[in-house]
């Protein structure tokens, strides 16, 4: 009977600290300030005790409804991302309790939120200022709760439902913007094309231009090359009747006439040869 007292005793004042929480020792009343690390614990169970504070990041979700700035209600779905700081859990557990979610932190995020989203239209909770509105919630939340030993990671505002008739004005004014962006993409598809048209047409002229000016070159070139042809062949008939009458002199000339009568002479037709003395006319009579 001693002995299981003696290990019931041993048992209770016993405790192990897991991972992700720190312990926070309380003898006689009084919190301990250190706080008790990971690992296996022993204590007095009849003066003390051993509180266990989780640090990791919980994700605190709740559904709120919003306040705007025109007085509407929007409903989100919200996730609260924070951790306790280590070495705060003793003041903690002294000035909150364990109960510190529903006393202090979803309290402390129902006035930020209705702060801040009063400051914003609903459409901004539906579109990319969402983000803003959520930076600010967070940054008003941590200007209280870091000192009290907490850190807001991030608020994420999810699952928005803006009330009837507004939705459907958003909806209307993102299709009209829609058609809007498709009109202005259209019309700048059309004047790309007809900027590619006017390329075209001017590449067009330039090659005619072109094609233009080389056929007027090459007649230019021909007709000067045909000028200077006949210029050549002017200047050689030129030279050759200079030469021709350089060389027939009147001796020359008296020669040939004598080799064309020995010639006429050897034929068998009948000749009547006319001369003046110098150059000779010939008739010739067929037998």
């Amino acid at each position: 009977m001693a002995l299981l007292l003696a290990l019931s005793l041993t048992l209770g004042s016993c405790t192990t600290v897991r991972q992700g929480e720190v312990g926070v020792k309380r003898k006689l009343g009084l919190l301990d300030e250190q706080v008790v690390l990971s690992g296996p614990k022993g204590f007095n169970p009849f003066i003390a005790t051993i509180s266990k504070v989780p640090i990791t990041t919980p994700n605190l979700e709740i559904r709120s409804s919003l306040p705007s700035k025109e007085d509407l209600s929007v409903g989100s779905g919200i996730s609260i991302l924070y951790r306790v700081k280590p070495e705060k859990a003793p003041t903690i557990l002294r000035e909150t309790g364990k109960d510190y979610e529903n006393v202090l932190i979803l309290p402390l995020f129902r006035s930020a939120a209705a702060d801040v989203c009063a400051r914003y239209f609903a459409k901004d909770m539906h579109s990319a200022g969402r983000s803003v509105i959520e930076t600010a919630i967070q940054e008003r939340m941590n200007e209280v709760l870091r000192t009290r030993g907490f850190e807001i990671e991030h608020v994420l505002m999810k699952n928005i439902v803006l009330p009837g008739g507004l939705a459907k004005s958003i909806e209307d004014k993102l299709e009209a913007e829609q058609d809007a962006q498709r009109m202005e993409f259209q019309k700048l598809r059309e004047t790309r094309d007809a900027e590619r048209r006017v390329i075209e047409a001017e590449g067009q002229k330039r090659i005619a231009v072109v094609r233009a000016e080389g056929q007027q070159e090459a007649n230019v070139l021909e007709a000067s090359g045909k000028a200077k042809a006949m210029r050549i062949e002017a200047e050689a008939m030129r030279l050759t009747n200079q030469l021709i009458n350089r060389d027939l002199t009147p001796a020359v000339l008296n020669y040939k006439s004598i080799e064309a009568f020995r010639e006429l002479s050897k034929s068998p037709n009948a000749k009547t040869i006319i001369s003046n003395g110098t150059t000779p006319l010939l008739n010739t009579l067929a037998p």
